[in-house]
């Protein structure tokens, strides 16, 4: 399931080392490719909204592997697009469809104890992060090579090896939820009013994403230019940088088993102030922006598997509900994240970039301070 999760997100990233190279396709600026991964993003976020609860209805084998199929479709299309524009619809719906991984999650809490909860949703994250950062290590280099196109066919072939391999392997659970699909819908309102520990982690991550989203949009930009004038390889080869931060932030689901999880907030934001300030300073060291990719992903993602840990508390009969209202104001962060990352870039370059990440760890850090310490 970890496996799988990693595979299926990493079609969500394989745009971001190749922004450069489709800017030069279809001859148009740097801030307007920027808008594929922000609609990917967007499209995750809707996916989450519509496709997600429905693993509390529908037996999620049979449901997962019917997502497949649109998987696959999406990545065809955004292989063959001969526009920006449809690319960026197809960019969309690569978002919309690739929401299988928040159907594992909350498969790997159902099926863990209360003592080991933490440690499995950490081992899925650890899965998901690789992908996640793998993917831009993978697209840069197919990118540079074979040219952007033969990534998304790439994707789509390894994703009819995984449908069968799912199909093999995957578990069986029942459904727990047995009214229609508005009642459904209607649920997940009503779990946002009624959990305040959901509301407060919900925002939290939505910050804590928009600073990721932030430096992995803009890296690219910043890398093709003096004195770097590196290709979509170099850029995607920071994500073994990100792999090493990833790594790290898998023990933080055993550490949240364990201890006080504010404290592990508080501990995550300084680590990703620092790794900003380190960013700041290194627009001409790769050293530099490799130490602080590091951090930067470590505490954003010690910062999202804690506050998974704190929402699937008690194993709640509705946690794919519950996980829809985390993610999907989770990847809304991270498409605005994308959006003001492009922005910053356009009008201020790194610096502004820089400034705009730091600003969104200060306020993972006001919103946990201000509402979430009573909340853990």
């Amino acid at each position: 399931m970890a496996t799988s999760t990693g595979l299926v997100v990493a079609n969500n990233y394989y745009n971001q080392p190749l922004l450069g190279e489709m800017a030069r396709s279809f001859q148009v600026a740097e801030s307007e490719v920027s808008l594929i991964p922000m609609l990917t993003q967007i499209g995750y976020a809707v996916g989450l909204f519509l496709i997600v609860p429905l693993g509390d209805k529908f037996e999620r084998k049979k449901l997962i592997l019917s997502d497949f199929i649109f998987i696959i479709a999406s990545l065809l299309a955004a292989a063959v697009a001969q526009n920006l524009f449809t690319l960026m619809i197809s960019s969309f719906f690569i978002g919309l469809s690739s929401v299988l991984p928040q159907l594992f999650v909350p498969m790997a809490a159902q099926l863990s104890s209360n003592e080991k909860r933490g440690a499995s949703i950490g081992t899925m994250m650890t899965g998901m992060l690789i992908g996640i950062l793998g993917s831009r290590t993978i697209s840069g280099f197919v990118g540079a090579h074979l040219g952007w196109r033969s990534m998304y066919f790439i994707a789509a072939g390894m994703m009819v090896l995984l449908w069968i391999l799912l199909k093999i392997k995957l578990p069986t659970l029942k459904p727990e939820f047995s009214g229609n699909y508005a009642q459904l819908l209607k649920s997940i309102v009503y779990q946002f009013k009624t959990r305040p520990r959901l509301r407060i982690a919900a925002l939290r991550g939505a910050f804590d994403f928009a600073s990721f989203s932030i430096f992995w949009t803009t890296l690219v930009f910043l890398l093709e230019e003096e004195p770097f004038n590196m290709g979509s390889d170099a850029a995607g080869s920071f994500g073994f940088a990100g792999i090493v931060g990833a790594i790290a932030a898998s023990y933080v689901g055993r550490l949240a088993d364990k201890y006080d999880k504010s404290k592990i907030v508080i501990a995550s934001v300084i680590i990703i102030a620092i790794s900003w300030l380190i960013l700041g300073f290194s627009h001409a060291s790769i050293l530099g922006l490799i130490i602080g990719a590091v951090l930067l992903d470590l505490g954003v993602q010690a910062v999202h598997i804690t506050n998974q840990t704190i929402i699937f508390a008690g194993n709640p009969p509705e946690r794919n509900r519950i996980n829809t209202v985390y993610m999907v104001m989770y990847f809304v962060g991270g498409a605005t994240g994308t959006l003001i990352g492009g922005l910053a870039w356009t009008h201020f370059q790194w610096i502004g970039v820089c400034v705009a990440g730091g600003a969104f760890g200060l306020l993972v850090l006001i919103v946990h301070l201000g509402f979430g310490r009573s909340l853990k």
